[in-house]
């Protein structure tokens, strides 16, 4: 951490922004979560009024600090880098204020716009099934069920119907800076970042955090997937195109710079787990039972849900490289093990 630098030593107060660069300022949206209780969002001058980058999510608190942020300003544009609820959960209701058009990229705002809409009482069965796959027993798919399946909507206000594409390599010039749209992906398909070469900023959302690492999982939506294999690949693209000397201005903690040695971090950070799966494979063994050697503590509610996704995440990228396999058992659950290159290689 020593090779990153945090230039502001105050947080902006709620409903109140502080200036971190020309024509950008700092201001943070209150998340009812005890581990992560702010999202930062980011007010660009642009022209007559203010471009808004990120928003919160649906909450009294939140719209309360709006209000107060943007008291006699006109919102001419609303920027979600990506659709989980902490970025775009207000899109609708601050584009709804002045008429402002929502800006995201394609992907991630028709997966807002499809969870804001599919509230069920409990999950698909799909989705239970791929739990029961993972190990859960009938208690913790019973908790799983009775959480029911409104979570996403019930924080994010109506998406709004339309919205305007921005995608890799996309100019957009907001209060006379030029933004180029850099696109990274696993921890969400099209996240969105904003990166301006003259002022030496970038707006990058979830995509580097200088103190936690982005979640990065398999979800029931897409089980397949292999989001770490794009986020490494992200990492390194990121990495060989940012100036090392930016100033960052994540989603959540403080702005700072450091970009290269953060980058580099992060990837280390999963090429460690990539090898503590490994080496824990050494007989078939089903997801839950790789938790604790990874995590090393237990885990419950959405701590548990995240690893889980995490956890897959990473099993998902080693078989994609050919050093795991994975077997269904009579049981009906997945069994994880080294494949027989890996095995050989080890001995």
């Amino acid at each position: 951490m020593s090779n990153l630098s945090f230039p502001f030593d105050a947080v902006p107060p709620p409903g109140a922004g502080i200036a971190v660069a020309p024509g950008v300022a700092w201001a943070r949206m209150p998340l009812p979560m005890a581990g992560l209780d702010h999202i930062n969002v980011w007010l660009l001058e642009d022209g007559d009024g203010v471009c808004v980058v990120d928003t919160g999510i649906n909450s009294a608190p939140a719209r309360d600090a709006w209000e107060q942020l943007l008291a006699g300003r006109r919102v001419t544009r609303v920027i979600a880098t990506h659709f989980h609820a902490d970025h775009m959960g207000l899109v609708g209701w601050l584009t709804a204020r002045d008429g402002a058009p929502l800006y995201m990229t394609r992907t991630d705002y028709f997966y807002g716009r499809i969870l804001g809409l599919d509230v069920r009482d409990e999950p698909p069965p799909a989705f239970q099934a791929f739990y029961r796959r993972i190990g859960f027993d009938e208690e913790r798919l019973a908790k799983y069920r009775a959480r029911g399946f409104s979570g996403f909507a019930s924080v994010v206000s109506t998406v709004p119907p339309s919205f305007i594409r921005i995608k890799e390599g996309d100019r957009l010039t907001i209060g006379g800076t030029e933004w180029r749209i850099m696109v990274g992906s696993g921890h969400t398909p099209e996240h969105a970042c904003l990166y301006a070469a003259e002022t030496g900023v970038m707006i990058s959302g979830d995509q580097i955090l200088p103190r936690i690492s982005s979640n990065v999982s398999v979800y029931p939506t897409e089980p397949e997937a292999n989001p770490l294999e794009d986020w490494l690949t992200s990492i390194a693209r990121f990495r060989a195109d940012l100036p090392a000397d930016i100033l960052v201005l994540p989603s959540h903690d403080t702005p700072f710079t450091g970009v290269h040695h953060r980058l580099d971090r992060l990837a280390a950070g999963h090429q460690r787990r990539l090898a503590l799966l490994v080496d824990s494979l050494d007989r078939p063994r089903p997801l839950m039972d790789l938790l604790m050697p990874v995590f090393n503590r237990p885990l419950k509610g959405i701590d548990l849900m995240l690893a889980i996704g995490e956890i897959l995440a990473h099993l998902h990228c080693l078989r994609g490289r050919g050093r795991v396999v994975r077997e269904t058992g009579p049981d009906g659950i997945d069994y994880w093990r080294r494949s027989a290159a890996e095995d050989a290689e080890i001995r």
